[in-house]
């Protein structure tokens, strides 16, 4: 039940952006079982056949026993305290998460197209991120780019590393004015002073991890990795690329001319991540006629196809039905329809499972002190 309420809950907030709604947020904060117990007891007459009198027509009784139960637990919904749900929306994922999760089993393309802003300034549909737009996005050389890392990943050709860098905090101090105590504790903060060659003055350095992308040297002059170079603007024949957030200038003049040698992200939110999803769902014609959701046309003034930026990453079905559609993984009836991820969709589904337990991490904690709805789930 719990996570059933959790995926119904993330996409009608999906569905609200669509609708250009404002989201929301419930925690679940306790769960209250309740047991019932019913027992009953009667006797019934035996009857035999037999020419007796009436008053004597049964000989003996039957007694019956009947034990019933049910569970009824009770869960009790806070609302998020709206200062504070309003700042995780808001907070762009850091560069340590996206790589993370790079990293892991999920794979690279759903990652940087569902998280990224833009690479190197090349956007990825960057106007998809919040409220729908009435243009079409630019996203085709972003795909392109990110699709060909897919490949190289998919062959293990490149792979996502860290370096230990020292930077410099401040100005060289005497010798004599480090103590023993003073070494401790900076190595306790992730920090060590550092003595020069000539040994008077200590200098206090931190320490970081900066990512890297490795290529492998067999790749750097595969089609592949020539397609990633021409897209994010890169120098060829690289081996290692140090990623960075927000550093890299964004005018083309700024660029050297042999390309460059860094991978220089911007990163969404939750709130931005969730609007680029948004776009994913199938929007009734009845809606759009009406007006209750923007509808983005092309340079031409045709309505732009969305399933040309989130193909094989999210789609939503909709479906105007009286009941929950079969084979709906999770659906919520909204505006008189059913909106839906087909239990089928293994690609809409792994990022809707992924979008999930990043909001559970983003939004999950400290409830607001507002009101506590009490639902008793009695299954009539």
């Amino acid at each position: 039940m719990v996570k059933a309420t959790s995926e119904e809950e993330l996409l009608l907030n999906i569905v609200r952006l669509r609708y250009t709604e404002t989201p929301s947020s419930l925690a679940v904060t306790t769960i209250a079982a309740q047991r019932e117990l019913s027992q009953t007891f009667q006797l019934t007459p035996f009857f035999v056949a037999s020419g007796a009198e009436v008053a004597k027509t049964w000989a003996a009784v039957l007694p019956q026993l009947g034990i019933g139960g049910a569970d009824r637990p009770t869960f009790s919904l806070t609302p998020l305290d709206d200062q504070e749900f309003t700042r995780k929306l808001f907070t762009p994922l850091p560069l340590e998460g996206l790589v993370y999760l790079a990293k892991t089993t999920w794979p690279i393309a759903t990652v940087f197209r569902l998280y990224l802003e833009n690479l190197n300034w090349v956007p990825n549909a960057e106007t998809a991120s919040g409220p729908t737009p009435k243009g079409a996005p630019t996203f085709e050389e972003f795909q392109r780019g990110v699709l060909a890392l897919q490949r190289l990943q998919d062959r293990g050709e490149i792979v996502f590393g860290a370096e230990e860098r020292r930077e410099a905090q401040g100005s060289p101090l005497p010798a004599a004015s480090v103590t023993a105590r003073d070494l401790v504790e900076a190595a306790k903060s992730g920090y060590e002073y550092r003595l020069d060659e000539p040994g008077t003055k200590w200098t206090l350095v931190k320490k970081t991890q900066r990512p890297i992308l490795f290529v492998d040297p067999r790749a750097v002059d595969s089609p592949e990795m020539a397609d990633v170079a021409r897209a994010f603007r890169l120098k060829r024949g690289v081996t290692r690329y140090p990623i960075t957030q927000s550093e890299l200038i964004p005018f083309p003049g700024s660029r050297p001319d042999d390309g460059l040698t860094t991978l220089d992200v911007e990163t969404r939110s939750l709130l931005q991540a969730l609007y680029y999803v948004s776009h994913g769902i199938d929007v009734p014609v009845e809606h759009s006629a009406a007006g209750l959701a923007t509808v983005t046309r092309d340079p031409s003034g045709q309505p732009f196809d969305w399933r040309r930026v989130l193909d094989g990453l999210f789609r939503i079905h909709s479906v105007s039905s009286a009941a929950r559609p079969r084979g709906a993984h999770v659906g919520v009836l909204y505006h008189g329809y059913w909106f839906y991820v087909d239990e089928t969709d293994q690609a809409t589904k792994a990022t809707f499972s992924l979008l999930l337990e990043l909001s559970r991490m983003e939004l999950t904690g400290k409830g607001g002190g507002g009101p506590v709805l009490t639902l008793p789930l009695s299954g009539k």
